[in-house]
């Protein structure tokens, strides 16, 4: 367990480093001054000065943020209450947008150089049937063994995990399936079946065997592959969650996600160090993207709310008062620890 602590805690710091940077660089670059760049929540465990700003690694690994001057009205000195030079209000709103949106962006960024270490090393399953359940959906359609999916209900398949996904958010809905079979292209229309036992659709297919070795410009595409598709499975799982279709231990926190990390740790450490980077950095691509979407839900003390509100200035003309910008994200960031403290009583739940 000590060593998936540290793996997480590793984790952990590369996303919010890299989520927080992006909003410190381009703040920089816009002349926004940044008080404060911290890791953590609580205490700080070490913290130093330089170039006018505070840097400091915190306690808790829940977090962490890049505090601006005069941001919803706080931190401003004298000297910027007057002349506003450094300030994040007395900034273009232009400037602050990119300020805000730099965090998700830095996450995606990230993530998607995770996607191209694992197709590298790993390569991809391409979407060819390996086999067809007797008497399934699939079958009844008339694919066969062999076949290549190239598009569902007109979206572009390009692994198999694509087709999964597109089972996922088809439930149980009738599929226009486009394939290959031996360089002939057809289509079909397939019709799910629902199985009451695992409470789930079922279109009769088995897959994920046909491996591609990626070359260097194919890793690059198919990296942005990999990065679309777990974009589009954590938004699903979103909505999936908001509709009441997953429940609330679908929901993790750091002790959730130190418990994910130690199983994959303990299924792929016997099988050499190489296998245990390349699931650390599979986890640390998923908790990227992750953050990065979750980060732009229009939900005060989330980036996105702030761009919700930097979105309202741009159609105004002015913005709404700092004062009570900050009072909306206050209750917003009161509502995110409250839901902080059920998901972490909800892990150490699980764990009893």
């Amino acid at each position: 367990m000590i060593v998936s602590i540290i793996l997480f805690i590793i984790i952990f710091c590369v996303l919010v480093v890299s989520h927080e940077l992006g909003h410190f660089l381009i703040a920089r670059k816009n002349g926004i001054h940044v008080v404060e760049f911290f890791i953590g929540m609580g205490p700080s465990l070490i913290s130093f000065e330089k170039g006018g700003t505070k840097y400091s690694l915190k306690l808790l690994p829940i977090g962490g943020a890049c505090v601006f001057e005069g941001e919803d009205g706080q931190n401003m000195g004298e000297e910027q209450s007057e002349e506003g030079e450094g300030s994040f209000q007395k900034a273009s709103v232009g400037a602050r947008f990119a300020t805000v949106l730099a965090g998700p962006v830095a996450n995606f960024v990230i993530a998607y150089l995770f996607a191209l270490i694992i197709v590298w090393f790993c390569g991809v399953m391409m979407p060819t049937i390996s086999s067809v359940t007797e008497g399934g959906a699939a079958e009844a359609a008339g694919l066969q063994e062999g076949d290549v999916i190239t598009r569902i209900n007109g979206e572009k398949i390009h692994m198999w995990e694509d087709i999964r996904l597109a089972a996922l958010i088809g439930q149980g809905g009738s599929m226009t399936i486009e394939y290959e079979r031996q360089g002939e292209k057809d289509e079909v229309i397939l019709n799910p079946v629902y199985d009451e036992n695992g409470d789930t659709w079922y279109i009769g297919i088995m897959g994920g065997t046909d491996l591609k070795i990626c070359t260097v410009p194919e890793t690059f595409q198919y990296g942005f592959y990999v990065l679309e598709y777990t974009v589009k499975a954590t938004a699903k799982s979103l909505v999936m969650l908001v509709r009441g279709q997953l429940s609330a231990d679908a929901v993790s926190g750091p002790v959730g996600m130190v418990q994910y990390v130690d199983q994959t740790y303990d299924a792929v450490k016997d099988y050499g160090m190489s296998n245990v980077i390349i699931n650390m950095v599979n986890i640390a691509m998923m908790l990227s993207i992750s953050l990065g979407v979750m980060n732009l839900l229009p939900l005060p003390a989330l980036d996105g709310g702030r761009l919700v509100f930097l979105l309202v200035e741009m159609v105004r003309g002015k913005p709404v008062p700092p004062e009570k910008e900050g009072l909306v994200h206050l209750g917003g960031m009161i509502a995110l620890m409250i839901l902080m403290v059920f998901v972490l009583v909800n892990d150490i739940s699980k764990l009893l």
